[in-house]
Parts: structure tokens; sequence; C-alpha cells
């Protein structure tokens, strides 16, 4: 949706200046496109009939630079791959959160204190975030809703920085993982608190 909304915005256009608006707006983090995949992109979706080609150039020994127009078939693709977006929730897979499920397995300590590093972490971007929103960059060379989304970047780091907090509180206060009734249930043994499972123990 990136590449073939860009293309459409910029039309007619070649892929250098398409990686370098995208670079520029850093989507190589937040919607993973990654800048070595953007030509490749480009000419899979004209081998699909969404983007054409109009124009082959080149200028003394430097590649070849061709030119891409978004099809009408292009055009119909990005305003449903647009409107999926907008209407419809995805969860975003997050590796933390499958390392978060496997907490017993780590030492509560180890645990709390990297939770807190997360913290830490997250509240430099928020920093990082909030001098972006301040600078001259963001309000005199940026549509107003650039800065709309940077708030909501700031709101979702906001609130995990809080939940970090709050949850290494609770894991150094000792609490149980699982509540009375499973602890001592069948198919429950391995979760350990920060021990190896049961019958793998240091001989």
């Amino acid at each position: 949706m990136m590449i073939l909304g860009l293309v459409r915005w910029m039309q007619p256009v070649h892929g250098y200046d398409v990686r370098r608006e995208l670079l520029s707006w850093s989507a190589d983090k937040w919607a993973n496109v990654q800048p070595g995949s953007i030509y490749h992109a480009l000419r899979k979706l004209a081998e699909e009939g969404l983007l054409r080609a109009v124009a082959t150039e080149q200028v003394g020994a430097r590649p070849a630079r061709t030119t891409y127009e978004v099809t009408q078939k292009g055009d119909d693709e990005f305003e449903t791959l647009l409107r999926a977006q907008w209407w419809q929730l995805h969860e975003v897979p997050d590796p933390f959160v499958a390392a978060f499920s496997f907490l017993p397995a780590m030492p509560r300590e180890e645990a709390a204190a990297a939770l807190r590093n997360r913290a830490n972490l997250l509240r430099a971007g928020v920093e990082s975030m909030r001098a972006s929103l301040d600078s001259d960059w963001v309000r005199n060379s940026k549509p107003v809703h650039v800065s709309w989304m940077f708030e909501l970047w700031l709101a979702r780091a906001e609130a995990e920085v809080a939940w970090c907090g709050r949850i290494a509180e609770l894991i150094e206060s000792g609490v149980s993982y699982l509540p009375a009734g499973v602890a001592e249930a069948e198919g429950w043994s391995g979760w350990t608190d920060g021990g190896p499972p049961p019958g793998q123990e240091e001989k």
C-alpha cells in the first residue's frame, strides 16, 4: 500500500524518489518497508498490472531509471487496501509479547529489571518524538496529520511505560503467576518461577 500510494501521489516517478521519500518518513521503522526491496516491489507491481512503466532513462554510467505511473487497476487496489486499514483492526505481531508469555522462565529480579529497562528505552523514544513534534521540521514542513500520527505513537509508548512499571512492581512483590487452583494442576508443572522445568535441574 505504501509504495502504491506514493507512486499515485508523486507520479510519474522513478524508484529512487520513492525510496528517498519513504526513508524521509522513516517508513522502514514503522511500516515494515525495507529500502532494499523497493525496486523489486515496483517491478512486481508492474508485472501485476498495478503500475506501468512510462519511461526508462540512463545518465552516464548510472543504472537505468524506470519511471512509473499507477494504472486504473492499481488505483482501485490502493483504495481497497487503504480502506481495509482504516476500517479494520489489525493486531501487529510483537516479539516481546511472545517472550513475555514465558515470564515464569525468567528470574523475578531479571524480569523486573528488563521491564524497567524497556520503560527507559520507551521514555527515550518519547522524548525524541516530543522533540520532533516541537520542531520546525514538523510544524512548518509536514502536513498536520503527521503530527497527529506522532501523537498516536506517543500515547502508545506512554501507556506501555506505565504498564512496565506496574508489572515490574507486581513481579518483585512475589505475586503468584498462577491462580491457586491451577498451580498444582496437571500440565502446569513447567511453570517454575525462574528455574528450570522439573526434571531438568542441575545434578
